[in-house]
């Protein structure tokens, strides 16, 4: 029998204990790692490439849903939402993610988890789906469920004075809820696509965006900006480091936490970035 690789996710070590003993007992589970804060379990997800990860949803620091956002669509394992507030056991979790769980956690709700996991992986083998596309529609849904009614773009700013605003210096603009971010490009250290958004990384936050990765291309500078994964835009000023990985691909180092997969298709990106 293949085991799921799973990961589990609480800031709580007696849940963690809890969650670890109850999957234990289930014979097509193999735990590959217990963490104990959002920052962990990105660390541990990138590092371990899991099948499945059991996410607790409220954490100091990174949430779950931080987690999820932070995550590269190409290194985003299923995921299980597990947490103590019945508000977030949503229907968006139901159809989007894998399962959702309430605590305290019974063996009934575990079990059921894991199945419809197994059903899943199956499924992305033959269809080669991404995980965290549905995800992040359901993140989108929750954050965006009181937003305002805006009716003034930054983009008409330059219309209206009838100014030439250069690619490089045009601002992204991120509608939150009830507010507008503008984002400068400079500040902007990668973007991922997750199905009809985009999360921008950018100032230590992480921005959803109804966009598509073809959209944003057009909107950033080519020079500054390269795509490195089907899924993926990186700012080349953020990059600190080149770690070569197996099969000839790479991870690129931005900051001090983020870890970027580089996939064969793109390292001449990177071959010539670290020549010129």
């Amino acid at each position: 029998m293949t085991k799921i690789r799973t990961i589990i996710v609480d800031d709580e070590p007696l849940a963690l204990k809890l969650l670890a003993a109850k999957l234990d007992k289930l014979p097509n589970v193999e735990i590959i790692a217990k963490c104990a804060n959002g920052r962990e379990a990105i660390n541990a997800v990138i590092e371990l490439t899991p099948d499945l990860l059991f996410l607790d949803i409220q954490m100091p620091g990174l949430s779950g849903l931080d987690v999820v956002k932070e995550l590269q669509n190409d290194v985003m394992p299923l995921v299980v939402f597990a947490t103590a507030y019945e508000q977030y056991a949503l229907d968006a979790f139901d159809a989007n993610a894998v399962d959702y769980v309430l605590k305290p956690i019974d063996n009934e709700r575990i079990a059921r988890a894991v199945a419809r996991a197994q059903e899943r992986l199956q499924l992305n083998l033959e269809e080669d789906t991404e995980n965290k596309n549905g995800v992040i529609g359901a993140i989108a849904q929750i954050e965006q469920r009181h937003e305002k009614t805006i009716t003034w773009f930054a983009d008409d700013v330059p219309a209206r004075e009838g100014q030439a605003v250069n690619v490089k210096h045009r601002k992204i603009v991120i509608k939150d809820r009830d507010e507008i971010h503008l984002l400068k490009q400079e500040d902007i250290q990668w973007i991922d696509a997750a199905g009809d958004y985009v999360c921008v990384h950018a100032l230590g936050e992480t921005h959803v965006k109804r966009s598509t990765l073809k959209e944003m291309l057009e909107e950033l500078d080519d020079i500054q900006f390269k795509r490195v994964h089907r899924s993926t835009i990186v700012n080349l000023n953020f990059i600190d480091k080149v770690i070569p990985h197996t099969k000839g691909e790479f991870f690129l180092m931005m900051g001090e936490h983020d870890k970027i997969k580089v996939s064969r298709n793109y390292k001449d990106v990177v071959k010539t970035f670290l020549t010129t």
